[in-house]
């Protein structure tokens, strides 16, 4: 049987999750071979963390939608997008960028009426009005994966979006979710309390003077 083809990897400070887009822009050279060899190939190429020395070892596949310019030079802007998560078996040094060995993780599914999920979508469209955002609740409806969309526009850090990636199947990652919202919701709010106290009039009327 045939080994399956090497997934060329891109090691990047961030995280990218399926159906999201990402722009880059590419100038070392090594990463311009990445892109050609995958632009002639029609084939994708990995994006995973790269944090402290450290290359994770769980990231997500990604296929060039567009190229948004070719520079004279040779560097690229690209237009990116998430397919599906992948697992790094072993990493090969054989061109001028890494590749690797790549194992697929299939996705665990969950329920789509599920109170969970409910509660999740009520967290993020509170916080998308706090951000003064009029979400529809239709934006929700027909997503069989729900977490990659909401994480997109949840206040995740870096670590916090890997550690997402990392769980098994939507189910965990809805929870992470909702934990994470519990927690982050209320400090938008009091931040957003306290934009509104300073905007009155430059200071907090009811502190003494």
């Amino acid at each position: 049987m045939a080994s399956p083809p090497l997934v060329p990897l891109f090691p990047l400070g961030l995280v990218l999750v399926p159906d999201e887009l990402l722009p880059l822009h590419i100038f070392e050279e090594r990463y311009r071979d990445l892109v050609r060899d995958c632009l002639a190939g029609d084939q994708p190429f990995g994006i995973v963390l790269f944090q402290e020395g450290r290359m994770r070892e769980v990231g997500c596949l990604a296929t060039i939608r567009d190229v948004v310019t070719r520079y004279e030079d040779g560097r690229l802007d690209i237009v990116v997008s998430g397919v599906s998560r992948f697992r790094v078996v072993d990493v090969v040094r054989s061109r001028s960028y890494l590749q690797a060995e790549a194992a697929t993780m299939p996705e665990a599914d969950a329920d789509p009426d599920s109170p969970e999920r409910e509660r999740l979508i009520t967290q993020h469209i509170k916080l998308l009005e706090l951000a003064g955002r009029t979400p529809s609740p239709s934006i929700y409806q027909d997503r069989e994966v729900l977490s990659y969309f909401i994480a997109l526009n949840a206040g995740l850090s870096v670590d916090q979006k890997q550690t997402m990636l990392e769980l098994p199947g939507e189910q965990e990652r809805i929870d992470y979710l909702i934990e994470h919202m519990a927690a982050f919701i209320p400090r938008v709010e009091e931040a957003e309390t306290l934009r509104r106290k300073i905007s009155t009039n430059g200071h907090f009327p009811d502190f003494p003077t």
